[in-house]
């Protein structure tokens, strides 16, 4: 396929929600090149070996043994991956990025921040915004192992507004330095990072702008304590501060007032790939719930007999079988994005920003989908270990406290569900996505008098992908009379906004769940991919009882009289199966599955 076809082809960030999508132009796991099979398999191992093998130490505080396995890391190439090769990286695509990270971050959270932290933050900034020099300085360290890095924004008044931070930088009278002055906090690998990206304000700017500062104890830089957390107990975790350190002006990242930009740039990045790092834990809690529910016996039965252990169970891998789906989807899009701006004449870094920035709808859609996807499994998972499970000698206990922190990293997941709408609503006023015309049509149905015609489902999935299609209408219901009755005043309703978002985010999941196991079944067969079927049908009823509840607390809180009347009628309409899915056999299908492979083997 050429790059023209493909750039008139590939859709942009939201419009999945108005535009059919072929199983055919979807990315998923089982398209991985045989290079990347074998990334994957030696990051396996890695972590097996040294991490997996060693879990007792993350939880007891080694944070020396953290920085071991991340010099382990870089050693073996695997913090390279998303570096150009200009600078010493192995200047692959967004999907083997987005691998690594998937298949490295599975075994503790302590290590799966060190190694985010120091990929993305840490070292992202200055290969998306250096000069030159800057990269041509930093970059190959940092992609070594040899420095590892920090990124300072959180603030002790500057959380989630994230350009409200009080650090200043002041330019010295000789204009050569910038002097920074100011407290960070919650910095990640804080303790043993060589450079970090610091966020200040010059004068009064509007915006912050960004530095790059060595890690000098003699320059006015002091650290405090390491922080006492829930989880990812090894994660090195401190406060920084700065005493008029000095910083070069040529560290100045980026422009002046910049700041605030490369922050968000870098958050819409590392959403994709957190939503990543939470996938192999859920795959390892799996197999660990499953192997114990395979061997405890209780009633003179193994307790992956009973029906409420099954339906934990399945629950548990079809959510983490749709967070495969839509990552993979989401990265593929992604790459092929930055492939046609490349091809357009976009440096790289420019392609790479934009490419991302594209997606940063799904990007938000995935971050809250598969960070609470990973908490709920990881809380079934001591659920089935009963008693063991709340044992801290057990390893479901630790993997619940270190999931935690995911709802809150890379700005929270309610900020993610208002920014997910808000930014779809922004990209409709833009024309990038066509919002009022679907939403009109749907707005028209509702007025019609609706089909009795029986439906020809005899296809694989017919019926799903109706549904599927019924669900954006849903969504198109809320959002577009939300935005009719509110216009600019609807980021003031933020109940709405997460009622709509919830719907969004099913929507994007089982739509990418789906065609991810209709791509598979027509090239493998459907008997091949049976239990995917089962989990695929599973996740879209639960998406549709998520719309459903959530679509009618959107409905009642802002429409009255007729108007709720009718909307109602059209959710009760939109979200009717014309053959109900026999959930509990679907669940017993996938279970009696994963316990006869003792795991998870879906990847």
């Amino acid at each position: 396929m050429s790059t023209e076809t493909k750039s008139e082809d590939l859709l942009r960030g939201g419009q999945f929600l108005v535009k059919e999508t072929k199983c055919e132009d979807v990315f998923t796991l089982e398209d991985l090149s045989e290079e990347q099979r074998m990334m994957r398999d030696s990051t396996k191992e890695f972590v097996d070996r040294d991490i997996w093998a060693h879990w007792e130490r993350f939880e007891k505080k080694d944070y020396a043994y953290t920085e071991e396995c991340m010099r382990k890391a870089g050693e073996l190439g695997l913090l390279s991956i998303a570096v150009p090769e200009a600078y010493g990286g192995m200047g692959m695509g967004f999907v083997s990025t987005m691998l690594v990270c998937d298949y490295i971050s599975g075994a503790t959270g302590s290590f799966s921040t060190a190694f985010g932290a120091h990929t993305g933050i840490g070292t992202m900034p200055i290969t998306l915004y250096g000069t030159e020099e800057q990269k041509q300085k930093y970059v190959p360290r940092l992609a070594s192992g040899e420095w590892f890095g920090a990124y300072c924004l959180t603030e002790p008044g500057a959380g989630s507004d994230a350009n409200s931070g009080k650090t200043k930088a002041v330019l010295s009278k000789d204009g050569k330095y910038y002097s920074i002055t100011g407290q960070k906090m919650w910095i990640s690998n804080a303790g043993f990072c060589n450079m970090f990206i610091v966020f200040a304000r010059i004068e009064d700017d509007k915006y912050i702008t960004g530095f790059i500062v060595e890690n000098d104890p003699k320059n006015g830089i002091s650290l405090g304590d390491e922080e006492k957390k829930l989880g990812i107990h090894s994660s090195s975790t401190r406060q920084v501060f700065f005493s008029e350190t000095k910083v070069p002006v040529e560290n100045m990242l980026s422009e002046r007032g910049n700041g605030f930009k490369i922050a968000m740039n870098a958050l819409n990045i590392g959403r994709i790939k957190l939503a990543a790092a939470c996938l192999e834990a859920q795959r390892r809690v799996i197999g660990e719930a499953v192997n114990y529910a395979n061997e405890r016996k209780q009633f003179k039965t193994p307790i992956i007999n009973f029906g409420a252990i099954k339906a934990k169970i399945a629950t548990m891998a079809a959510n983490t079988y749709a967070g495969e789906s839509a990552c993979y989807r989401a990265a593929k899009n992604i790459e092929d994005r930055i492939a046609i701006r490349e091809a357009g004449g976009n440096p790289h870094q420019e392609a790479e920003l934009k490419g991302v920035e594209e997606y940063a709808i799904e990007c938000s859609i995935l971050k809250v989908a598969v960070s609470e996807h990973v908490q709920s499994t990881t809380d079934e998972g001591i659920q089935i270990f009963g008693g063991m499970g709340f044992s801290a000698d057990a390893p479901m206990e630790k993997a619940w406290r270190d999931a935690r922190i995911s709802r809150i990293y890379e700005g929270t997941n309610e900020i993610n569900r208002m920014l997910a709408v808000g930014m779809l609503v922004k990209k409709a006023m833009k024309g990038h996505v066509d919002l009022l015309g679907p939403a009109t049509k749907v707005g028209e149905e509702l007025m019609g008098i609706p089909s009795f015609d029986a439906p020809d489902f005899s296809e694989l999935f017919a019926e799903e992908k109706d549904l599927v299609a019924r669900l954006k209408k849903v969504f198109l219901m809320v959002a577009g009379s939300a935005v009719q009755k509110f216009g600019p005043e609807l980021e003031k309703h933020q109940q709405l906004m997460m009622c709509a978002a919830d719907i969004l985010i099913e929507i994007y999941m089982a739509e990418s769940t789906i065609l991810r196991t209709e791509k598979n079944a027509k090239r493998l067969g459907e008997e091949a991919q049976a239990t995917q079927i089962a989990m695929s049908k599973l996740y879209l009823y639960n998406a549709v009882e998520t719309a459903i509840s959530k679509g009618k607390e959107a409905i009642i809180s802002f429409a009255e009289g007729d108007e709720q009347r009718m909307m109602l009628m059209g959710l009760k309409r939109f979200t009717k199966y014309t053959n109900n899915p026999n959930v509990v056999a679907l669940r017993i299908q996938i279970a009696d599955k994963v316990a006869a492979d003792n795991g998870y083997t879906f990847d």
